[in-house]
């Protein structure tokens, strides 16, 4: 008589759990949207490297997108160049760097020259394990790019990229910017999109290090007003119906027994 095996023999059981470990893998962590309301930039790079952290010790922790408002506060990326700093592109003597700013200055870990985060401006930060999405940032920068450009279609707003240049733009005006920083394919910071309120702040820089840029909000373009927490909540579906677009699905193997 031939012996069969049992799913209690070893075999089979280092079989089932290759199949389960396979099956996890095909299956990327959910994305986790989470509305944080106005808080501190501080406050916000804290937790996100706390989630970074997580995510890189335990890949079965689930993406997350962080959306909030931000008190006033400048950022720039970690460049020796920091012209960008002053709105006449260089720094004048007795500026001593960021001592003219009105709002406390960041430096972090994105790409990009200085901008302005403050009220009335949605702040989107994604934590997203980039292994699970092709290792491709290029192709992430893309994504965040038509999430943008399609929540703003939401509102009649027609927006667009423009060659060369990371953002959205309406015309020759931006009304978000991007900028990323990623740690072993986990990627933090994200989108700033003005929806409404004082963008004066961004006259003291050179928003991006783009001269002569002009900063437009949904505001500004539209006559209306609109609250934070109401594009937040169209930015919450719209990025859980896109991010398949950003996942690379690997195919599943056949597993011999």
């Amino acid at each position: 008589m031939n012996g069969g095996a049992s799913s209690c023999e070893p075999g089979v059981r280092g079989a089932l759990h290759s199949a389960k470990m396979a099956s996890q893998e095909l299956r990327p962590p959910d994305l986790h949207v989470r509305w944080l309301g106005r808080m501190e930039f501080a406050r916000a790079l804290a937790l996100q490297e706390e989630i970074v952290l997580k995510k890189r010790d335990d890949c079965s922790v689930e993406d997350q997108l962080l959306l909030l408002e931000h008190e006033p506060v400048y950022t720039i990326g970690r460049t020796p160049d920091q012209s960008s700093l002053s709105a006449t592109g260089r720094i004048r003597r007795g500026e001593l760097g960021a001592a003219h700013l009105p709002h406390p200055l960041f430096a972090i870990n994105r790409g990009g020259q200085a901008t302005y985060h403050g009220p009335g401006q949605l702040m989107g930060y994604p934590i997203i394990d980039l292994r699970g999405c092709g290792q491709d940032l290029h192709k992430y920068l893309r994504w965040l790019e038509q999430l943008l450009i399609d929540l703003l279609a939401e509102y009649g707003i027609a927006a667009s990229r423009r060659e060369s240049l990371t953002g959205v733009w309406v015309g020759d005006r931006k009304i978000a910017s991007i900028g990323v920083g990623v740690r072993h394919w986990i990627t933090m910071h994200g989108f700033a999109l003005n929806v409404s309120g004082d963008l004066s702040p961004f006259n003291h820089i050179v928003p991006c290090g783009i001269n002569n840029v002009a900063m437009t909000s949904m505001e500004k373009e539209t006559g209306s007003a609109f609250s934070v927490t109401r594009v937040a909540g169209s930015t919450e579906k719209l990025v859980l119906n896109q991010i398949g677009d950003l996942r690379v699905i690997r195919e599943a193997r056949p597993i011999n027994v």
